[in-house]
């Protein structure tokens, strides 16, 4: 330090007050200890003699501030300037139940340790318009703050300033000035390291990146490498970056780039992946404990058990014996019930004052003399048994419970009304006045009022007034409250008692006097019952343990209606004829120096205060030089068994000796509603030595062992003791949970105490009753101690020397964290003993645990100051994360920041615990800022699962399941049947002659009608009209187009006839047709370059569009996004003049191309198939005998035309059956909702076949309007199958929705059913009419990751419902093959989906003609059991399972069950997930997440989730969602992205396309609404 070799004692008195003040700013936590001592060394620098500077390197010499009372001579005692100081700092900007020099210089400590191993934590990502706090006027603060004027205004200047500077700032201004990058990572985020923000050294771009950034304009990126968290390679595995999809089969080689990398193999592509390699770093940080070896795959664990720790502390004392207090002595005087002393008083001191009370300002309001109020409750006990009801009917019996609301700024009205109910020989019930219907913990209160029977409240009337009331003027029904009478008793509605009426003064016995509330640690609000005895033998026990005297004058801050304010300020004052003088809190928070002038004035003996009155006293203490505390013999501090009150003592002391306060007096007590007073320090004499304190190790306590801190004094805990137990009590120490097994001397254990002077029970609770006022502690044997029940009192402590008891802490705020306890206040304290704490308000600190994944969480909430910037509050988060884990050996799940004033309240404006952590977990609590950190506190996951080397070959397998008695997954659609007749098979063999031969014999038959959103039929075809049409453009593509046969033509329309008869135009001019999805003309830039990718890669010869198509792709708006002046020749059919072709061509065999079907895969690839004749007819007859299809028949179709099955029952099947489509487009549906079941209706479809888009639009906006259909006529009866067209798992809970929501009009629950199609064969299921209706099984989602099939029943936890998808189209063979070994499976075991059937289609559509993903894909063999058979491989993941159904030939059915995409799934922790499993359980997390998507990112696991609630619930749902994927899921949640509804991008058939979704949030164009990077 710099003070070595100064005197202090003869430096200038200004400069000796610049150093109280320096002091006094490093106490009050307003300055650094760092910037401290910079400031002092420059103090002192003109008064440090020069020393040779060998003799600086002397160790630094501590000055600890003195402990005992007396100042000691090195400790400068606070000078004038210091006190100056004081009356102009906030009042109560410090909690100081919490506050501890001690505990801050350790905290200090144990940053410091961290900021060496320096490591940078992500900062979240917000979108600036989210959380806008309210004007800063509008902010008050919280009640414990009550800053002065001038700091508040300079406040509200600085951060309005400190707002203007940010409006004026982009954005990304702040979140990172570290990386100076050019283009491609100019948002890259913040880097925090601990400490001081310094910039870290970062792997500069090269001036390259700007030519990349071009490159990047026009190229994919699929090689980048994404680090990889698991090892120390990095992995070869493609990221993709654009937006526009991918094709598949394009070689990897070529127009691609490898990313400019970064040292870490990170593309510096953008902040997001800057962040997530933050994260990353923060991640490889070696884990406590650490997870032992990899577990094989049969191992059914969940949880990993950690191991026991051999260097654990144990207790090794002995048993502990029970500790008696001093005997209860006898005093002749004492009454015979406390109704006794009140009458006794009244009649012969009915002038000596009783009760003052003061007003807001601290000035006396009227005092009550004994007289008054004995007279004036024996009105109201004569009133309340006479004048409620009649003679014949009274309201009131005695014995009934009667709850008591009353402010405490009234306490006279409460004396009152209380001794009135004990002359009534009613039960008094004090209860807090409610405030609002919604209050917090009124729901409670509500439970305390059912549970004692209460239904008559008695209040003053200006408290009545002040109650919520309904329009006509009633008070409302509070939330949970039984049907309450409300009496008012102001004296001058009392009725004065009849002559011959006395009050029964009964002598005390078991009878229930009163009953106090208690609200346990889950928030429940019980009444503890007090019997009159007890209540007489608690009163005496006090005036003995405190030695009361007649006549003395007591100071109460306390609440009166409860605890230590109750039993010492209103029923022991009364039994010795105490004066007390009470100061409400409202007074306390508008003149904290109130109590202290009281006792100044009054020459009070007692004061019972709280830490808070101490701390509030010092900080407004003005040098009042005629305060004077010598009068108090007993200064009782009510919360003294926290141990953090022990500094609040120490600086109370320090500051008011001088003033007469004797050291001695200070008398710390313990108490607990169940047994009242516990304990209590007697007033020493003068001049003893005060009691020794206990120094004790954190890390013991966790373990619930007594050890002295010895190593480490950073984590220590000091703790006073609060003296003695009470008079006539029996004390033990037992173990909290488990049997009450007495502890031994060197454990911590709950307090349980055995007097008559304590409750008796929770009144109208016998089963809780019983575990805590009835309890026999027994020895290490099990066997009971003796027979006298203990009561648990819920303080957690131990006997020190002396008998003496120190209570470190309460079982509520216990939170036991893998097998650990760690006490809640800690917690706090170490979190305030971070500097500086200019981010949030002291006072206002939650601590609590919830329990994920079978252990509990720590979870820190605190309410932010409204000028605290993003930055500040993000490194305080961090750094409080740091402290704990250092300090406690705990990490925090986490951390989250609330706007000042939103945490619930108590009455007495506390924080309510319990309604926080509820909205924590429902998702209210609305924080502005929050941390999570999963990865570092959650060490049960279960081991990793490390693939093991296939051992068994496919041969060994099929042969195991044979001797098992399992057949081979297989399962085969009906038999196709030949075609007989040599005309059907000329009309059939091609589609062409199909159309040709209608037109000619049935030439009028309506093939298909297109329908509006009104439902009218806006075009028809008929077969001769659609031939006609087709050849009219065949005819102008021979003209025109210049085409050869077998060229591509991109068919560009909206759904509807015209993409009909163009289709057939070009099978007649002997071209290839390529259907694509028109782009949307609102959203150019996202779906043209679709457009233009699958006209590049199909090297289309022509385009055949509509007249609006035409313009819009010459427009200037798509010159935007493609180059437009490269189209093919574009044709519109729109007005063609009347010509016939010459000929129509005819192939020469069936194998030749009909057309090609475009689609882009879930995992953003785009993928051609090419389908030939004779699969396209097979096709058209396999669902021509599925679906029974002829020319009587109608069917409705609401899906989009463009590719799979989807296009095949749009544009082919009609034609091939012969059957009358009716088309809906899916568009017309998002103006006219009901359009197509009133089509259903209207024209009574038996079959309709539609998509999952369609169903949810119908789910999602019609549900609610099934009665309104109903009238309209609306009936569904008529529908036999309703099939939804998809290529994955089938969505059961949107089937089964649509079914029950539509059950009313008439909708078969055997109705709806799915299909089953994949890009290597468009349908492989489809529900037909003949085959059984589809089953559903419940499997193991365990047994599912580790890609096994484990059926189990319905409603087992952990299970999934799948239904099956379809049967099996006629000429379809399936089996079920494991994709590594390429071997066979057997029955229920999960494998890859491959097929056979004449309509696979026959090979891909490639640019570079990729030939060994063809013969991969499309013509690959069994390499055991079959090798003849040509398969196709579907790359889904499935099983087959036969069933006890029958179908159509009588044999068992075969039902096959698709599992997920095997591209789509994610491999995490060596298991298989599926997303959409993920995004099921993410989706109903909370009621605001309306859609869901996740992906992985270098074995981060990503969760999208989009927001459909206000932007103040977007922070709520990081805990929510992380909670949920860890319980159900067993993985961590890495990033958490929150983003507006519709962000997710998805196709037309209703599929999320989760990698678009991945490219854009790395290429940061999602514009989140919060990102939160999961620690």
């Amino acid at each position: 330090m710099a003070d070595r070799g100064v005197d202090l004692s003869a430096l200038p008195k200004e400069v000796k007050d610049q150093l109280a003040e320096l002091d006094l700013e490093l106490s009050e936590g307003d300055i650094t200890q760092k910037g401290y001592e910079k400031k002092r060394a420059k103090l002192l620098a003109f008064y440090i003699p020069q020393l040779p500077t060998a003799e600086l390197s002397l160790p630094d010499v501590q000055l600890s501030p003195a402990r005992s009372g007396d100042p000691s001579p090195e400790a400068p005692g606070p000078s004038s300037a210091a006190k100056h100081h004081r009356a102009h700092r906030s009042g109560g900007a410090r909690d100081e139940r919490y506050r501890s020099d001690i505990h801050t210089e350790a905290v200090q400590a144990a940053l410091a340790k961290h900021k060496e191993e320096k490591m940078a934590l992500p900062m979240p990502t917000k979108r600036r318009s989210a959380f806008v706090q309210s004007p800063m006027d509008n902010c008050t603060p919280p009640d414990t703050s009550s800053a002065s004027e001038d700091e508040g205004s300079l406040r509200r200047k600085a951060a309005l300033s400190a707002a203007l500077v940010q409006s004026l700032q982009s954005p990304d201004y702040w979140i990172n000035r570290s990386v100076q990058s050019s283009s491609t990572s100019s948002s890259a985020s913040s880097t925090l390291s601990h400490g001081e923000p310094k910039s870290q050294p970062q792997p500069q771009p090269q001036p390259a990146a700007s030519l990349l950034a071009d490159v990047l304009a026009h190229t994919r990126i699929e090689n980048s490498v994404p680090p990889d968290v698991t090892s120390s390679t990095p992995q070869e595995r493609g990221s993709r970056v654009d937006l526009t999809p991918a094709v598949r089969g394009m070689s990897r080689g070529q127009s691609r780039c490898s990313m400019l990398d970064t040292a870490d193999g990170v593309p510096v592509n953008s902040r997001v992946s800057t962040k997530i390699q933050q994260l990353l770093n923060t991640l490889k940080r070696p884990k406590r404990p650490p997870l032992s070896e990899f577990f094989l795959d049969d191992s059914e664990e969940i949880v990993e058990v950690p191991q026991p720790d051999p260097n654990t502390p144990k207790p090794e004392g002995r048993q502990i014996i029970p500790v008696k207090g001093e005997p209860l002595g006898v005093v002749s005087n004492w009454p015979p019930a406390l109704q006794a002393a009140l009458a006794r008083w009244g009649a012969t001191q009915a002038k000596s004052p009783a009760l003052t009370a003061l007003d807001i300002t601290g000035k006396p309001l009227y005092t009550l003399t004994y007289g008054k109020l004995w007279s004036r409750s024996l009105k109201l006990a004569y009133t309340l048994l006479n004048k409620l009801g009649t003679k014949a009917e009274p309201v009131l019996q005695p014995g009934d419970r009667v709850a008591l609301v009353y402010p405490n700024s009234d306490p006279g009205m409460f004396w009152v009304a209380f001794y009135g109910c004990l002359l009534a020989e009613v039960i008094p019930v004090p209860i807090e006045v409610p405030l609002s219907r919604q209050d917090a913990g009124s729901l409670q209160i509500g439970f305390l009022l059912g549970s004692c029977g209460v239904s008559l409240a008695l209040t003053s009337e200006v408290c009545l007034k002040g109650l919520p009331k309904t329009q006509n003027g009633e008070i409302i029904q509070f939330k949970g409250w039984p049907r309450m009478k409300w009496v008012v008793t102001d004296t001058k509605y009392l009725t004065k008692p009849s002559k011959d009426w006395q009050p029964h003064i009964p002598t005390a016995n078991t009878d229930t006097a009163y009953i106090e509330y208690k609200a346990t640690k889950e928030g429940t609000v019980m009444g503890v019952a007090v019997s009159k005895i007890a209540m007489l033998t608690h009163c005496q026990a006090l005036s003995q343990a405190c030695n009361y005297c007649e006549g003395e004058t007591l100071v109460n801050v306390l609440d009166c209606k409860k605890d230590m304010g109750l039993w010492h300020g209103v029923l022991t004052s009364v039994m010795n004829r105490i004066h007390t003088i009470t100061v409400p809190y409202a007074v306390m928070k508008a003149c904290p120096m109130s109590w202290v002038q009281r006792v100044h004035i009054h020459k009070a003996r007692v004061a019972l205060v709280k830490c808070r009155d101490l701390h509030w006293a010092m900080m407004a203490h003005k040098d009042q030089k005629d305060t004077n505390l010598s009068s108090i013999r007993m200064l009782i501090v009510a919360d003294g068994a926290n141990p953090w009150s022990v500094s609040s003592c120490d600086a109370f002391l320090n500051v008011f000796q001088s003033h007469g306060l004797k050291p001695e007096v200070i008398c710390p007590c313990a108490t607990s509603p169940e047994a009242l007073t516990v304990a209590i320090r007697r007033p020493g004499a003068r001049g003893a030595p005060l009691p020794a304190r206990a120094i004790l190790s954190m890390g013991g306590l966790s373990h619930s062992v007594i050890r002295v801190n010895t190593e480490d004094k950073n984590s220590a805990l000091t703790v006073q003791d609060v003296g003695h137990i009470m008079p006539g009590a029996l004390m033990c120490i037992v173990k909290p949970d488990g049997p009450p097994q007495l502890c031994k001397t060197d454990e911590i254990g709950e307090i349980v105490i055995n007097s008559r002077a304590g409750g008796t029970m929770y009144y109208g609770l016998p089963g809780v009753t019983k575990n805590t006022f009835e309890v026999i502690p027994v020895n290490q044997a099990g066997t009971p101690i003796g027979e006298v029940p203990f009561s648990r009192t819920g303080l957690l402590g131990f006997v020190g020397p002396g008998s003496l008891v120190f209570v470190v802490g309460k079982t509520e705020g216990l939170l036991s964290v893998s097998k650990r306890r760690h006490n809640a206040d800690d917690l706090v304290a170490t979190a305030l003993a971070v500097e500086p704490v200019k981010t949030v308000y002291r006072g206002r600190i939650a601590v609590f645990s919830v329990t994920v994944f079978y252990d509990e969480r720590i979870v820190v909430v605190a309410e932010q100051r409204p000028d605290a910037s993003e930055e500040d509050s993000f490194q305080w988060m961090s750094r409080v994360l740091q402290a704990i884990d250092s300090i406690h050996q705990v990490g925090l799940y986490c951390l989250a920041l609330v706007p000042a004033n939103t945490l619930p309240k108590t009455p007495l404006g506390g924080i309510h615990i319990c309604d926080t952590k509820q909205n924590f977990l429902e998702g209210n609590l609305h924080p502005c800022n929050i941390l999570m950190c999963p990865h570092t506190c959650v060490t049960n996951l279960p081991k990793p699962r490390q693939k093991q080397p296939v051992d068994v070959g496919p041969a060994s397998m099929l042969v195991g399941n044979l001797v098992a008695g399992k057949r081979i997954a297989q399962a085969t659609g009906r038999e196709l049947g030949a075609l007989d007749d040599q005309d059907l098979i000329r009309k059939h063999q091609f589609l062409s002659e199909a159309l040709q031969w209608r037109a000619q014999a049935d030439p009028d038959h309506v093939l298909y009608v297109l329908l509006n959103a009104k439902g009218v039929a806006v075009c028809t075809a008929t077969c001769a009209q659609l031939h006609k049409r087709a050849e009219k453009i065949t005819a102008t593509l021979l003209e025109r187009g210049g085409l050869n046969t077998g060229d591509n033509v991109v068919l560009l329309y909206p759904p509807g006839i015209d993409l009909i008869a163009a289709f057939y135009g070009c099978l007649y001019a002997g071209v290839i047709p390529v259907t694509v999805r028109p782009p949307h003309p609102q959203n150019l830039a996202a779906t043209l370059p679709t457009v233009r990718m699958i006209i590049d890669v199909s090297k289309a010869a022509c385009i055949l569009t509509t007249q609006p198509l035409m313009r819009i792709l010459r427009s200037r708006e798509a010159a935007a996004s493609v180059n437009v002046k490269t189209w093919p020749t574009i044709i519109d059919t729109d007005d063609l003049p009347r010509k016939r072709p010459p000929s129509i061509y005819k192939p020469p065999t069936a194998e030749m191309l009909a057309y090609l079907d475009f689609s882009v895969s879930t995992t953003g690839m785009l993928t051609g198939v090419k389908m030939s004749h004779a699969a396209v007819s097979t096709l058209c007859r396999s669902i021509k005998l599925q679906c029974e299809l002829y020319s009587s028949r109608q069917i409705a179709i609401c899906l989009d035309p463009y590719c799979g099955l989807g296009f095949v029952l749009w544009c082919l099947s009609s034609v091939y059956s012969g059957h009358q489509s009716i088309l809906i487009p899916p568009l017309e549906l998002e103006s006219s909702l009901p359009l197509w079941l009133s089509t259903l209706s209207q024209y009574k479809i038996r079959d309709t076949f539609c998509s999952y888009s369609v169903m949810e639009l119908c789910t999602k906006g019609l549900g609610t309007q099934t009665e309104i259909l109903k009238a309209r006529g609306v009936n569904l009866s008529c529908v036999r199958s309703c099939v939804v067209i998809a290529e994955e798992r089938p969505r059961l809970g949107l089937t089964m929705s649509f079914s029950k929501l539509f059950k009313d009009l008439g909708l078969s629950s055997r109705a709806v059913s799915t299909a089953f199609g994949s890009r290597v064969n468009l349908a492989i299921c489809l529900q037909g009419t003949a085959g059984p209706d589809p089953s559903t099984v419940y499997v193991d989602m365990k047994s599912l990751r580790h890609d096994r099939v484990r059926l189990v029943e319905r409603g087992a936890p952990q299970s999934l419902p799948l239904m099956e998808s379809g049967t099996i189209l006629p000429g379809v063979r399936v089996i079920i093959v494991n994709p590594e070994t390429r071997g066979p499976l057997g029955d229920s075991h999960l494998g890859e989906i491959w097929v056979n059937s004449p309509h696979c289609a026959s090979g891909y559509y490639t640019i570079y003609g990729e030939e060994n993903l063809q013969a991969d894909h499309f013509n690959t063999k069994l390499s055991f059991g079959d090798p003849q058979t040509v398969w196709a491989r579907t790359g889904y993941l499935g099983f087959i399972k036969r069933t006890e159904l029958l179908d159509a030939s009588g044999d068992r059915h075969d039902a096959l069950f698709v599992v997920g995409s095997l591209d789509e799934t994610l491999e995490l922790r060596g298991l298989r997930y599926h997303p959409i499993d993920i995004e099921t359980s993410v989706s109903r997390a909370h009621r605001s997440i309306a859609e869901s998507a996740v992906f992985t990112w270098t074995n981060l696991l990503v969760v999208v989730a989009e927001l459909s609630g206000s932007e103040q619930e977007a922070l709520d749902l990081v805990p929510l969602v992380t909670n949920v994927v860890l319980e159900e899921h067993h993985l961590i949640v890495g990033v958490v992205v929150i983003v507006d509804p519709g962000v997710i991008p998805i196709n037309s058939r209703g599929e999320k396309q989760r990698m678009h979704l991945r490219d854009s949030f790395l290429a940061d164009q999602l514009d989140p609404i919060y990102v939160a990077y999961n620690m």
